[in-house]
């Protein structure tokens, strides 16, 4: 970056020389720091023994020996599995799972930092890796095993490569950076991973980009190739992968869902459908703050005369966020993180820059608004792990009284919300309707001679015709309908 600052800097350092080695370790410490303290925000405001939540059940019940596996519906790919499978595999303990996830997020943090080192100042990159790693969605899902967040580090990451690749073709770093980036995208969220590096395909005709074009396509092939394979081998075919995976989201087409977003901003996790009122203003002035911010970023990085470095980041992160606000009906706060990440270096240059004007004006309104940026992001995500925290007792007082009731593994639970409930009991789980479809009445039918079968049904609901001679009884907003071969009832 140029500036005067940096100048008089680079002219006072070439008069004592000093080792590369040294530099690049001084200048990796801001970046550590910033990793670090988000790792123990994550233990600290989220909280080690904070439960799983549904989707977290579905990928760790695919490499846990806890409960059988819950059925993985089309959209879904099996990087998260992988990822935790390293302490999934041998224990069910939840608290290992989130420190172990909770130190991997802040190491990824870390590196997806750093390689932007030699396009933008540590400060910059810094501040950057603080105000990504603040938002309350970034903390919230840090430690949990949803692929989200492993998106939105390795989207930064892919485009300081592919950036850097561009600018040195003897950086070969850069280019195994951008494969592997590519491939972690590709690898949690195939989909996603398309939608994200479409500037970065664009400029593939261009002549400094044909190599790094190559090594990003390769590196998303990589990572796409188990979700592909396994669309042919379990879904029918990569059409109805594709398709079915549209199906289970509502379909894709124009939705205006920038409303549902700011709805969700409040703490809710998931908006489908998405109704009730928006937050508090002060709640979503940050996110109204974005893009006044990223247009002064282009502004300033058009009039140094440096444009790429900004406007590729902005430009994927619009790409990314596109089908989230207008393809789709509902809304997850999660779904926007790779936008946010790659948003952050750009604002984070723009807030530099204002502060560096040294006008008191600037100066107050920045440092005041970082203020107020952590207060409210603080509030959410408490707000959003004390909710997180009421449905998980809810689920684990239905748990204990599954077990009351004598429905032990081997055992087989569907309705209401029987995925993260089964998982906690260790039973399977199935559904005869809906996106996670896998039986029949008949199929449940069957079982229930042979097994512990339990149906949960929202208390004053109907049950199923399957369950309807079968004892009950109602915990909290459920009514639990089970039979027990061989136990009276």
């Amino acid at each position: 970056m140029a500036g005067s600052a940096h100048a008089t800097l680079d002219a006072v350092s070439r008069g004592r020389p000093r080792p590369a080695s040294a530099g690049a370790a001084r200048a990796a410490w801001p970046l550590a720091a910033v990793a670090a303290a988000f790792t123990l925000a994550q233990l600290l405001l989220v909280g080690p023994g904070m439960g799983l939540g549904w989707d977290e059940t579905v990928y760790v019940s695919q490499v846990s020996g806890h409960a059988p596996a819950a059925f993985f519906s089309a959209p879904r790919a099996r990087g998260v599995s992988l990822l935790v499978a390293p302490v999934a595999a041998w224990t069910s303990s939840t608290p290992l799972l989130r420190l172990h996830l909770a130190l991997l997020s802040g190491l990824a943090l870390f590196l997806a930092l750093r390689v932007w080192r030699t396009l933008f100042p540590v400060r910059v990159l810094a501040l950057a890796g603080a105000l990504f790693a603040s938002l309350w969605v970034t903390l919230f899902y840090g430690p949990q095993a949803m692929p989200n967040y492993w998106v939105a580090v390795a989207a930064p990451a892919a485009v300081a490569c592919f950036l850097r690749a561009r600018a040195d073709r003897a950086d070969r770093g850069a280019l195994w950076g951008l494969a592997a980036s590519a491939a972690l995208m590709a690898w949690m969220r195939p989909v996603d991973a398309v939608w994200v590096t479409l500037p970065l395909l664009a400029l593939g005709p261009a002549r400094r980009g044909r190599r790094a074009s190559a090594v990003l396509l390769a590196g998303l092939a990589a990572g796409a190739a188990p979700w592909v394979i396994e669309a042919y081998t379990g879904y029918g075919g990569l059409a109805r992968r594709l398709s079915d995976g549209a199906a289970i989201q509502g379909g894709f087409g124009w939705h205006l869902a920038v409303v549902d977003q700011l709805r969700s901003l409040g703490g809710r996790t998931l908006c489908r459908p998405c109704t009730g009122a928006l937050p508090y203003p002060l709640l979503t002035l940050w996110w109204f703050a974005l893009p006044l911010l990223a247009a002064l970023a282009l502004a300033v990085a058009v009039r140094a005369r440096r444009p790429t470095a900004t406007a590729l980041p902005l430009g994927c992160a619009a790409t990314a966020a596109f089908p989230y606000l207008f393809l789709i009906g509902y809304a997850a706060p999660r779904f926007l993180l790779p936008a946010y990440a790659l948003l952050a270096v750009p604002v984070a240059d723009a807030l530099v820059r204002l502060v560096a004007t040294r006008r008191p004006a600037a100066v107050t309104l920045v440092c005041a608004g970082l203020a107020v940026h952590l207060a409210v992001q603080l509030d959410v995500v408490t707000r959003a792990v004390g909710s997180a925290g009421t449905l998980h007792r809810t689920w684990s007082r239905t748990v204990t009284e599954l077990h009351r009731r004598g429905v032990r593994p081997p055992c087989l639970l569907t309705g209401h919300e029987a995925i993260p409930v089964a998982f906690a009991a260790g039973c399977a789980s199935a559904a005869t309707t809906g996106p996670n479809a896998n039986t029949t009445a008949d199929g449940i039918a069957r079982a229930a001679r042979r097994m512990p079968v339990a149906t949960l049904v929202p208390a004053g609901s109907a049950p199923p015709g399957h369950a309807r001679d079968w004892a009950s009884v109602v915990v909290g907003a459920v009514r639990l309908y089970y039979v027990v071969p061989g136990a009276g009832s």
